[in-house]
C-alpha cells in the first residue's frame, strides 16, 4: 500500500504567512495538510484555501489552553473540565467546516500539587466525554504522548500510557497518534510498536532524532521504517512534522531519495 503524506503547516513552509502555505504545499505535491491549531485564523479563509488548492485537512488539535503561557493541553486539570468540554465542541465545529476527520488531544502537564491518580481519573473522564462527542459526529479522536525533553512535565509520555488510557476510556473513536520523533526519544522500539499496535493508531507523525529535522538528518532509519508501514498496510496519513533544515523545499528531497516521491501535478 502506497503511503499518504500530510504536511504540517505549523512546521513546514513557514517562510511565508500561514494562509500562503496551503498553495506552497499543493505546489510541492501534497494532497493533505495538518497543523496544530486553526483557532487564531478565519475559518472560512482556511476552507477557501483547502478547496482552491485541492487539499484535504488531515487533522488539527483540540484547544490546548494558553499556549504562550505554557499550557500544553488541559485534559488532566480538574479545575478546567468545563473549558476542556467547550474546547471539544469548538474543535468539532471547526472540523465540520473544514471536513476534517481527526482531532488530536494534547492532554497537558502534571500538577505537582495533585495526586497522579486524581489527574489520571480526570483525564479518563474528559476523554470519554470527548470520544462520545467526536465519535458521535463520525470523526476520530486521537491522543498523543510527548517527550519530556522538549516538554518537561507532560503527563502522557509513552505508548504504554496512551494505550492504557484508550483501554480505560473504552470508546472505538479514540485512537493513538504515534509521533515517531517523540517516541524514539522516550522509548525507542519503533518498528515493534508499529507492528504490535497498528490497529490502534489513527495517525503517524515523523521527524528525525535528535534535532527534529527531516528524515535523513539523524538516527532513525526511515527507509526501513516507512517501507515497513507500507508492508503492514497502514492506510492513514504520515504527517511531516519536522523543522526543515535548509529551507522547506530543499528539506523535501529526502522523499525522492528514499523512494517516496510526491507526485506534482499542478
Amino acid at each position: 500500500m502506497t503511503l499518504k503524506f500530510s504536511c504540517s503547516l505549523t512546521f513546514l513552509f513557514t517562510e511565508v504567512p500561514f494562509l500562503e502555505r496551503f498553495e506552497r504545499a499543493a505546489a510541492a505535491g501534497f494532497r493533505a495538510v495538518e497543523y496544530m491549531f486553526p483557532y487564531g485564523y478565519e475559518i472560512p479563509a482556511i476552507r477557501e484555501c483547502l478547496e482552491r488548492f485541492g487539499l484535504q485537512q488531515a487533522l488539527f488539535n483540540l484547544p490546548a489552553g494558553n499556549w504562550d503561557a505554557g499550557d500544553r493541553g488541559i485534559a488532566v486539570d480538574p479545575d478546567r473540565r468545563q473549558e476542556f468540554r467547550e474546547g471539544v465542541h469548538r474543535a468539532l465545529e471547526v472540523a465540520e467546516q473544514l471536513n476534517c476527520p481527526r482531532l488530536n488531544c494534547l492532554v497537558g502537564k502534571r500538577r505537582e500539587d495533585l495526586p497522579y491518580e486524581e489527574q489520571w481519573a480526570v483525564l479518563v473522564e474528559n476523554m470519554r466525554y470527548a470520544a462520545e462527542v467526536v465519535g458521535g459526529a463520525g470523526r476520530t479522536l486521537l491522543v498523543e504522548p510527548l517527550n519530556t525533553y522538549d516538554i518537561p512535565g507532560f503527563f502522557l509520555t509513552t505508548t504504554r500510557e496512551a494505550l492504557r488510557l484508550i483501554e480505560e476510556v473504552g470508546h472505538p473513536a479514540l485512537k493513538l497518534q504515534y509521533d515517531v520523533y517523540h517516541m524514539q526519544r522516550m522509548e525507542g522500539n519503533l518498528t515493534w510498536t508499529l507492528r504490535t499496535h497498528l490497529s490502534r493508531i489513527g495517525h503517524i507523525q515523523i521527524a528525525d532524532v535528535p534535532d527534529r529535522h527531516q528524515p535523513g538528518t539523524g538516527e532513525i532509519h526511515f527507509p526501513f521504517l516507512l517501507r515497513e508501514l507500507e508492508r503492514l498496510g497502514y492506510d492513514g496519513y504520515v504527517g511531516l512534522e519536522y523543522v526543515p533544515l535548509g529551507g522547506t523545499e530543499a528539506s523535501l528531497r529526502w522523499m525522492e531519495e528514499m523512494g517516496f516521491p510526491l507526485e506534482v501535478t499542478r
